[in-house]
């Protein structure tokens, strides 16, 4: 996973409907590089595997969870994750193993498999590799799906981040 100074290192976030999860890890992720100046070098990006959601904002629980944070979804619109996706994006997150396992069966090349990976697989503190889906329960866990997500994200930024800095 390197940067180089004339292209940009692409990051996907995906989850199920585009609509919970992944945009947050999106917006946080997001955040992280523009607080550390690196925001174009390093542009983030979010789909779901499913088309229920595209066109929609993230639902209400997510944005508000953002906002008691410091974060602005405001904006996000879903939309699904499609082939292309593959061709312009060099890591493609997958919010838990399902959406590995769907991800890796669209999967064309060995090389498309090759930029998957688990979101939690970078917080080595995590005690799962999966990011539950909040979507059917309370505002208590849209906080504690957002608390996961920003461990995380924190933990690929800093991964990343050595890579993203312009050479001396």
């Amino acid at each position: 996973m390197t940067a180089n100074a004339v292209e940009p290192f692409r990051v996907v976030f995906v989850c199920t409907g585009n609509i919970c999860r992944s945009p947050m890890a999106e917006v946080v992720f997001r955040a992280l590089a523009d607080s550390a100046g690196v925001g174009d070098r390093v542009p983030s990006t979010s789909a779901g595997t499913g088309d229920w959601h595209v066109g929609e904002r993230a639902d209400e629980r997510t944005i508000e969870a953002l906002a008691r944070r410091g974060y602005d979804g405001a904006r996000h619109r879903a939309r699904q994750f499609g082939r292309a996706d593959f061709d312009r994006s060099d890591l493609v997150l997958a919010l838990d193993r399902s959406h590995e396992r769907i991800l890796r069966g669209w999967a064309h090349s060995d090389a498309d498999a090759d930029k998957i990976s688990l979101l939690m697989s970078f917080d080595a503190g995590a005690p799962t590799l999966d990011v539950p889906d909040p979507y059917y329960a309370d505002e208590a866990m849209f906080d504690e799906v957002l608390g996961m997500i920003e461990n995380a994200s924190r933990a690929l930024f800093r991964q990343l981040e050595p890579a993203l800095r312009p050479a001396p």
